[in-house]
């Protein structure tokens, strides 16, 4: 079932470059393993899959050292404080940078291990009370504040779009986030790379790529659905 999935997720990506002219190799594939055992990820190796997102701090941890060899982990979810000590080390990309206090814990943290994290901002674009972010009218606030940090690379843009029946009501959203990383792009803030747009999940990658995502978050789509009662 992981290959089948996987080819069609990948097809999927192909299809939506296409789309928009875009190559395919421009597009990480992040597979959401949240909730899935070590083996699903195991074999999904065997495939090819490097890039790995996970939810939770301690899931990240317990896999990162049980794994047989290393991968990619990203950290996608909600970043509380007090567990940035855990992660500095493992996380090859922490998608869910949301306020300069959690900023400077990540800087605190890495100066102690002489590392330096790539972060992305998240941004709550779509304005909704129940999703993290910060708003994109206070990009530049913790841009300003973050880019003189010695220990911190921002590397990108990361939203989570609402949960939609149809994904082209996203298409606004992902537009505006384009949008905001071009406007951030073309004022050349040093420490700043604007190369990384994370957007786009199971239900609405395709839209998201054609948008112009460079990564992109599939969980359900290649693992099934999840159960949250394990």
């Amino acid at each position: 079932m992981l290959k089948e999935n996987l080819d069609k997720v990948n097809e999927n990506i192909k299809k939506a470059c296409e789309t928009a002219g875009r190559n395919p190799k421009e597009v990480t594939l992040v597979a959401v393993s949240k909730t899935k055992p070590l083996s699903d990820i195991e074999e999904l190796m065997t495939y090819g899959v490097e890039e790995y997102g996970e939810n939770k701090v301690q899931e990240l941890c317990d896999k990162y050292e049980n794994i047989s060899r290393p991968v990619n982990w990203h950290l996608i979810g909600h970043l509380q404080t007090n567990k940035v000590k855990y992660i500095v080390d493992k996380a090859c990309l922490i998608h869910s940078v949301d306020s300069i206090h959690l900023a400077e814990e990540i800087e605190k943290q890495a100066a102690k291990k002489n590392l330096v994290v790539n972060i992305l901002i998240q941004v709550n674009i779509a304005h909704e009370d129940t999703k993290f972010g910060i708003d994109e009218t206070n990009i530049y606030e913790i841009i300003d504040k973050i880019k003189d940090f010695k220990h911190i690379k921002i590397k990108g843009l990361m939203t989570i779009a609402p949960f939609v029946e149809n994904p082209e009501e996203n298409r606004i959203h992902f537009k505006k986030m384009k949008q905001l990383l071009l406007d951030i792009k073309s004022k050349n803030i040093d420490n700043i790379d604007m190369n990384i747009l994370s957007m786009g999940m199971t239900n609405d990658y395709m839209v998201a790529i054609e948008e112009g995502a460079t990564m992109v978050r599939v969980g359900t789509g290649i693992f099934g659905e999840r159960n949250y009662n394990i």
